[in-house]
């Protein structure tokens, strides 16, 4: 059975499509995915119109014929295409550097010159790309999520996490979840790619997103910090001519013992061990691993394997 993104996909073609306004039963006979029960199925099209005139879909209810009462729905094009931009060749040079300077990566698909040449800007030869995006399956479902308010459930890692979707943002090449985590009754945030289920939906308007919230304050800006591993404390023992330095970087909440040599031990929670080795090998001699003792004995292997 098609899912509710390929069925409101198809939905909005059939509408767009038809001279004449349009049944519900008559859309449900030709858009696939809805149930075969009268009640549900009419539950299920007045949820899917409210989702397109939500994200400003003009469904238009009119009558079926002059002089009946029948009503039906359709897209007026009119009403939906866009119309002429009339872009300046500047503006449509423009245009053109800034979508292929970004590219989607996928399976291939259409990208945004294709919409470039409707527009009709596709003069030029174009900028080398400059970044790009991942896809990822569960973006359409999260989206969609947030947009109603509604929590999500999805297995991560090893269990199943129930969400309060907040935001989505793309940070070093991928797409992350910023939500109130329920179970840990905390703000979380998670690598869509990691998500391992198509997350199912809970109703909508179940949750308020707090006013004035920031979701990059969600995501750590620290490398150790961007992973996926399962948290750890490290302690790292940094001598004297370099501790304003660590300070400098981690921050005087993360100092758990002052030496009498002036030397120090931050704390630090880490989910990405990689990431850790390389911010504490960079002190070279004037750092220390103290523990856990596993960390410290993986950067030994590390260098002994260098070496």
């Amino acid at each position: 059975m098609p899912d509710r993104l390929e069925r409101l996909t198809n939905l909005i073609a059939v509408l767009l499509d038809t001279p004449r306004p349009l049944t519900v039963e008559e859309i449900v006979d030709q858009v696939p995915g809805y149930p075969p029960e009268r009640d549900s199925y009419r539950r299920q099209f007045e949820r899917d119109k409210a989702t397109l005139r939500e994200v400003g879909i003009p469904v238009s209810l009119e009558a079926v014929h002059a002089f009946e009462q029948e009503a039906g729905y359709r897209i007026r094009r009119r009403d939906y295409q866009l119309p002429p931009l009339e872009l300046s060749d500047d503006e449509r040079l423009a245009l053109h550097l800034a979508v292929t300077a970004v590219r989607l990566e996928g399976d291939g698909g259409p990208d945004g010159r294709h919409a470039l040449v409707k527009l009709g800007a596709m003069d030029g030869t174009g900028a080398r790309p400059l970044a790009a995006l991942p896809t990822v399956p569960a973006m359409p479902f999260l989206f969609d999520a947030m947009r109603q308010r509604a929590p999500v459930r999805f297995a991560y890692r090893t269990g199943t996490r129930e969400v309060e979707p907040y935001s989505l943002l793309s940070r070093h090449g991928h797409w992350y979840l910023i939500g109130w985590d329920r179970a840990r009754a905390g703000i979380r945030a998670f690598r869509a790619d990691r998500i391992g289920s198509v997350p199912e939906q809970g109703p909508a308007g179940a949750f308020v997103r707090p006013d004035g919230f920031d979701p990059r304050s969600a995501l750590r800006q620290h490398p150790w910090q961007f992973g996926d591993e399962e948290p750890t404390e490290a302690r790292l023992l940094v001598d004297a001519d370099q501790a304003a330095w660590v300070l400098d970087e981690v921050g005087e909440g993360a100092v758990v013992q002052r030496r009498d040599d002036g030397s120090v031990v931050v704390a630090l929670t880490v989910t990405n061990r990689s990431a850790f080795r390389s911010f504490a090998l960079g002190f070279l001699e004037h750092g220390e691993v103290l523990e856990p003792a596993e960390i410290r004995q993986e950067i030994i292997a590390w260098l002994e394997a260098m070496a």
